[in-house]
């Protein structure tokens, strides 16, 4: 759970426009859901740049383009970086 204030995309239409664009980058292999040990963790890291929505859109334009299908990457290697980067910065998620 974040520790500052967030804004739900129902209550903002800005906020869900932000977090739709930012879905949507996403490789369409990354559409079905993973089971999760922490489910508050990573939705957490959206949502508190939820205050901001443009900055959510341009952070996250970021990542979109790290992951395009285009790069030579599978997923199963996008989390093994991530893994490790977590590791490294001793973050639980």
């Amino acid at each position: 759970m974040a520790w500052i204030k967030t804004v739900r995309p129902e209550d903002d239409p800005r906020v869900a426009e932000a977090m739709g664009a930012q879905h949507a980058l996403y490789p369409e292999e990354y559409g079905e859901p993973v089971p999760s040990v922490d489910t508050e963790g990573a939705a957490g890291i959206v949502a508190v740049h939820s205050l901001i929505p443009e900055a959510l859109r341009h952070s996250f334009a970021t990542f979109g383009a790290l992951m395009s299908p285009e790069l030579p990457l599978s997923r199963r290697q996008h989390e093994m970086i991530a893994t490790v980067v977590s590791l490294t910065n001793r973050c639980h998620y």
